[in-house]
């Protein structure tokens, strides 16, 4: 919902839980490529549950906990909800902020911008929506650390030393931990134990949208070849990276979208990826599917970048050389090479 009006695309498609990705790829072919920026569609009402996956893979709760002499404990605290993105995808993060109706957006460097929720009001509105729209990766347990640190600071508990060692003990567990800096200056403190994820079954076919739009990639290799007669072969993977901690939801999309496989990053790296690197799954599954599930951001463009790939391929272009450099093009302008004024 968005200010009483349930989203379109989540009343035609997203609560419908036996979905059907039966359309056939030609329809890739048929689609008109329109960017997010336009006049038409720069002001989307995003689905519930797109907003909750990409929060899963691009937000973060924070508790800040510096030191201010104005304060009777010698420190200042801070809830803070934030969405940090490269500046390409402006468009989306001022549909998420319509969305949610609170918050501003910054800029963050040369090339990043936020979104920010900090008032305790407004974070009121940001914990009513992930409490009915669920987190699912291990996310879920910082938003659940967090509700507990702002119930302490809405109570005003934070201004006195036993609140504020709570809170030290909360955010000893949320995301990265303590700096070193209040490890030493609250020795006596041990972290609080962090919340297990239990249920991280995909709810929605939007979620996986929104979490892809965060964290996924469609990719476009062009690599040597003494076993193909124009000296290259053309690699497409579609990719969704997380830490190991999530390897069972990240195990789940098997059966979720029926392909593909997960693999543990190698060299030690607490990290897997689930990889879809079959052209007929490509084709069958992975287009179909975020045909009916758009994307919203910039990576929408990837996508539609990526369609246009696998239709060179399967009319057997990518053997030509003129095929070959109309797909080197085409690589070249996708994700990192994509030019901001997309």
């Amino acid at each position: 919902y968005n200010n009483g009006v349930m989203c379109l695309r989540c009343t035609l498609m997203g609560f419908e839980r036996n979905y059907q990705v039966k359309i056939p790829s030609k329809q890739i072919n048929k689609r008109n490529y329109t960017s997010i920026a336009t006049p038409q569609s720069q002001y989307l009402i995003i689905c519930p549950w797109f907003l909750t996956g990409f929060v899963d893979g691009e937000g973060s709760f924070l508790i800040n906990i510096y030191r201010n002499k104005e304060y009777k404990t010698g420190w200042c605290v801070q809830a803070m909800f934030q969405i940090g993105l490269h500046q390409k995808d402006e468009a989306l993060l001022k549909n998420i902020q319509s969305y949610f109706g609170v918050g501003g957006i910054f800029k963050q460097g040369s090339e990043s911008i936020k979104y920010v929720v900090g008032s305790r009001n407004d974070l009121e509105v940001i914990i009513n929506h992930f409490e009915k729209y669920c987190l699912i990766t291990q996310k879920s347990s910082d938003f659940l650390l967090f509700k507990q640190g702002y119930e302490i600071i809405k109570t005003n508990k934070h201004l006195t030393t036993e609140g504020l060692e709570k809170l030290v003990a909360i955010k000893g567990s949320l995301n990265l931990g303590l700096s070193p800096e209040l490890k030493s200056a609250f020795p006596n403190i041990l972290p609080v134990p962090r919340p297990s994820v239990v249920d991280q079954e995909i709810k929605d076919p939007n979620w996986l949208a929104g979490f892809t739009d965060a964290e996924g990639c469609f990719g476009v290799k062009i690599k040597k070849s003494n076993t193909h007669k124009i000296g290259y072969q053309v690699v497409l993977v579609f990719q969704l990276t997380q830490h190991t901690r999530d390897i069972e939801l990240m195990q789940s999309l098997r059966n979720f979208l029926g392909c593909g496989k997960v693999v543990k990053r190698p060299g030690g790296l607490e990290a897997c990826d689930f990889i879809v690197n079959s052209i007929k799954s490509l084709d069958e599954k992975i287009i179909p599917f975020f045909e009916n599930y758009e994307l919203l951001g910039v990576k929408s463009k990837d996508f539609e970048d990526f369609c246009k790939v696998v239709n060179l391929m399967e009319k057997k272009a990518h053997l030509t050389q003129e095929g070959l450099e109309e797909i080197r093009k085409i690589k070249s302008g996708m994700n990192t090479g994509r030019e901001l004024n997309v």
